[in-house]
Parts: structure tokens; C-alpha cells; sequence
């Protein structure tokens, strides 16, 4: 029941949080460790309303890096450094011996690894040119240096966190406040489509396309890898998928922000190397970040008028256990 403009694409995230700020957007997609940044950081009146996409990402490497620990002494792209792509990186790293670095030479003695910004479209040809050694990021982009022939995922996200948050429906305060019907009917268009992607991701691949409605400039095949191939004949044996047992997929779609899952992302983001001022992290309470934070009334309406839980496989009280197993 909404007539809205068709959505604006930014090639980047620093545009889109500042587009945000600025008002020239009302909803966004973001990260969702960069609600945490723009709300406690730099003290942005905004909610996360409800999740987008759980997983959909990975880590994707030039094909001569045969493990984590081969990354020493090369450079590693991430999206933002307010990322679960630099968080989930940071883990896999911590867990093979090696340090992240932001300046300098990586070094392969010093087992180090540096971490650069890079906008997500420049990570392929980045990759291609070597001028990286590989990059963690959400698909298409993993999906396009596969279908091209160079690069190869090294390690799913999805399989180190399981079924964790990647980007997350925001939207400011005062929208909210003055316009809470046109909120809950975002969150229910967001959540119908959800439900309609699980189910139909070869036709929302189409969608998306150049054969559709063009809202991804990324080549069809692609689209269509990045939303289905989690094959595990393929990914198992090169350790890509870890945990077969897990019985994920390569990208899930579903709304509810669990706060299990915002109080486990402060803490690791208080072990995670950023460039720039980070004291906004010390002391935050993980429990009450979420309180101010999150926002589920809508989503709650959403989820009950689409079929309930069982509909987008959730559990029926709405909660959960975090496993982290990198």
C-alpha cells in the first residue's frame, strides 16, 4: 500500500551513511555494526528496525592462497571497518596466529595481515590486478570473482557465524515518531519479500538482473550464484564449509533482530582493529545496546501477519543461542 521512488543505489557505505544523516535518504540498508557506530559514535537518532539477510557473504581470495595462515604478509580488503566482514576477518585471523595491521607493510615474518576500505564493486578487479590478495565481503561480489575465474571463497561468513546479521533495515527516530504506519508497512513489504526470496531465488536472481528490473548491475549468473550455490561437493573439501551440520545456506532472509545476536557483536567489536576514534566502544553495555538500538515492534506485527515464526523458520519465542565457531 505504498508508493515510494525507486530505491537509490551508492556504490559505497561511507556515501550511504552520510546520505542518511544528511536526510536525503529515509530508509536505508546498513551494516549493522554501522548502526552501532552512527548510533553510540556519532550519536545518530536511528533504529534498526528490522534484519535484511543473514550470511551472504565470504571471504574470497586469489587462487594461489591456499589457507588463512597464507594471508601473512599480504593486504585484505574489507567493506567499512564498522563491518561483520572486518569483525568475522579479525576472528579467522586472531584464530591462525595472525595480526591485523591498518598502516604500514603487512609483514610475512610478522605474520601480519593489513586491512584496507575498499568500495565493494572495486574488490573483483582489486583481486585481478593483485593489488589485494583477496577480500571479505557480501555477494554478488564473491559470486563475481567466481564466475570470472579470479578468485575462490576461502571461507564462507555463514559458516564461522551461524545465520549472523549482515545488513539491517534503519530508519531515524523521528520517522518513527511522526509516521509509524508508513514504518510498519516498510517493515511488512521487507519481510513479505523475504518470504517470497526463499522460496523463489532463482526468479529474484532474474529480478534483480539486467533481465529483470535492473536493480544490480552484476551479471545474471552471478546474482543467481550468490543467492543459491552453497554446494557442499564443491566448498567442503577446500574448507569454504566447515560445518555441513550447520544445514545453512549460502544467504538466509529473515527480519528479526535477535538481541542474542546485537549483545555478541559489541563484544567483538571491542576486539576489532578500526581506524579512527573507537572510545565510544569501552563500557557499552551489550544488553543495553540493544534496548536503544532496536526496535521490533514493528517487525513483531510483520512476522505474526506473514504466517508467524515457523513461516521464516524461526523459533516460536523468538529467541536464540549465538554460535560462533571460526
Amino acid at each position: 500500500g505504498l508508493t515510494v521512488e525507486r530505491p537509490t543505489l551508492f556504490r559505497g557505505w561511507s556515501q550511504i551513511a552520510e546520505a542518511f544523516q544528511a536526510g536525503q535518504v529515509d530508509v536505508v540498508h546498513l551494516l549493522m555494526p554501522m548502526t552501532v557506530w552512527l548510533r553510540f559514535g556519532s550519536r545518530v537518532p536511528l533504529k534498526v528496525v528490522a534484519w535484511d539477510h543473514t550470511g551472504g557473504s565470504a571471504l574470497t581470495v586469489g587462487k594461489p592462497i591456499a589457507n588463512i595462515e597464507a594471508l601473512a604478509g599480504t593486504t585484505v580488503a574489507v567493506p567499512f571497518w564498522y563491518s561483520i566482514h572486518n569483525a568475522v576477518l579479525q576472528l579467522l585471523l586472531r584464530n591462525a596466529g595472525l595480526t591485523a595491521v591498518t598502516t604500514g607493510e603487512p609483514s610475512a615474518a610478522e605474520r601480519t595481515v593489513k586491512l584496507v576500505v575498499m568500495a565493494p564493486p572495486d574488490m573483483p578487479p582489486a583481486l585481478a590486478n593483485g593489488s589485494i590478495a583477496g577480500f571479505i565481503v557480501a555477494d554478488p561480489f564473491n559470486a563475481v570473482a567466481e564466475v570470472n575465474g579470479v578468485g575462490r571463497i576461502l571461507r564462507f561468513t555463514g559458516d564461522v557465524w551461524l545465520d549472523h546479521a549482515c545488513c539491517v533495515v534503519t530508519v531515524g527516530e523521528e520517522a518513527i515518531a511522526t509516521a509509524p504506519d508508513v514504518i510498519e508497512r516498510v517493515v511488512t513489504a521487507v519481510a513479505r519479500a523475504q518470504l517470497w526470496a526463499r522460496d523463489n531465488r532463482i526468479e529474484a536472481a532474474r529480478l534483480l538482473s539486467a533481465d529483470g528490473d535492473n536493480y544490480l548491475p552484476q551479471p545474471r549468473p552471478a546474482i543467481e550464484r550468490a543467492l543459491s550455490h552453497y554446494d557442499l561437493a564443491e566448498y567442503g573439501p577446500s574448507g569454504a564449509i566447515r560445518h555441513p551440520d550447520w544445514k545453512t545456506g549460502r544467504i538466509g532472509f529473515q527480519p528479526f533482530p535477535f538481541p542474542s545476536y546485537t549483545e555478541a557483536l559489541v563484544r567483538l567489536l571491542d576486539e576489532t582493529l578500526v581506524e579512527g576514534d573507537r572510545s565510544f566502544l569501552e563500557g557499552l553495555d551489550p544488553t543495553a545496546v540493544h534496548r536503544e538500538l532496536v526496535d521490533d515492534r514493528f517487525v513483531r506485527t510483520a512476522i505474526a501477519r506473514l504466517g508467524g515464526p515457523a513461516a521464516f523458520g524461526l523459533p516460536a519465542d523468538l529467541s536464540r543461542r549465538e554460535v560462533i565457531e571460526p
